[in-house]
């Protein structure tokens, strides 16, 4: 037992002066009181209790270390109860979020929703790009991103899987037929994004670590539901991530093609600058955004593949 708890049941024990009614109190013991008592007068070098077969008084020393020890008692309280309080006032002010566009638009913002009710002082400013975010340098609170954080500048916690999946709509399958190997879907009309970091656009991934630059795109953007859409319409083939992909193949929109060619997913990561301390208001909405995030490519149905 620690002295903070020796002390607390010392006081009691000098509040009842019964052994077996401070016991009660505590739910312990008059033993255990007993023990206690005898410990702390061995330590301290001081007796503590007058005792007698008609039961126990404080000493004059007890009677003086039962105050001080109160008023210690009362003070470490004080300093946990302010502290609660302190962190219940900092669960208000600004929150800054970069994510990439359709997440924040199809999971952040509403997933946000139930926490902000709960703490009517709590702002949340969100910014969407698919630029990646430096999160020191543009003063943001918390980023999320595909792929590693390297930087040991920041707190990453992995919440999801990141799939890619070549789709198309079923009436572009019905006109141009279906591509049997990685060749043919080469040849198909195929949608290309480009990569807003770089200027290019983003290859082709496939299951052996290749990659391909469509040569000749129906379509190119460097929106990604911009895309999405474009595929669901029926304009290309599109490698999408999948948490656009799997809405649409929930609803029968489109259906994957050659499976077997996806890549190894990668990792959804929702990070943080390293600074201590964190306000509490920014671990509230980093722990809420992994939890809303790590459901985000779980499948509610099963899909449709041609």
């Amino acid at each position: 037992m620690n002295r903070f708890d020796a002390l607390r049941i010392f006081c009691i024990a000098a509040e009842s002066l019964n052994f077996r009614d401070a016991a009660t109190r505590l739910g312990i013991s008059p033993q255990v009181i007993t023990r206690v008592v005898k410990k702390l007068e061995e330590e301290i070098g001081e007796p503590l209790f007058h005792r007698s077969t008609r039961g126990v008084r404080l000493t004059h020393f007890g009677e003086s270390f039962a105050l001080r020890s109160a008023q210690a008692i009362a003070g470490i309280d004080d300093i946990f109860s302010s502290s609660l309080a302190s962190a219940h006032d900092e669960l208000s002010g600004v929150v800054r979020i970069a994510t990439p566009g359709a997440l924040g638009r199809r999971f952040i913002t509403r997933g946000l929703a139930p926490l902000l009710a709960q703490h009517p002082q709590l702002i949340v400013d969100l910014r969407l790009s698919e630029i990646l975010a430096d999160v020191v340098d543009e003063q943001i609170d918390i980023g999320v991103r595909i792929g590693p954080v390297r930087d040991n500048r920041f707190i990453a916690r992995s919440v999801s899987t990141a799939s890619l999946h070549f789709v198309a709509a079923p009436a572009l399958l019905k006109r141009i037929g279906t591509p049997a190997n990685r060749d043919a879907l080469l040849q198909a009309p195929l949608t290309t994004l480009i990569d807003r970091n770089t200027g290019r656009p983003w290859p082709l991934m496939f299951n052996d670590g290749d990659q391909h630059i469509p040569t000749n795109p129906v379509f190119i953007t460097d929106d990604p539901e911009s895309e999405c859409e474009a595929v669901a319409a029926g304009i290309g083939i599109g490698q999408l991530p999948g948490h656009l992909a799997l809405p649409l193949l929930r609803e029968g929109y489109v259906v994957t093609l050659l499976d077997r060619l996806n890549p190894p997913p990668s990792t959804l990561y929702v990070y943080r600058p390293h600074r201590t301390p964190v306000p509490a208001r920014v671990r509230l909405v980093f722990d809420a955004l992994c939890a809303i995030l790590e459901d985000c490519e779980k499948p509610q149905h099963s899909v449709t593949s041609a």
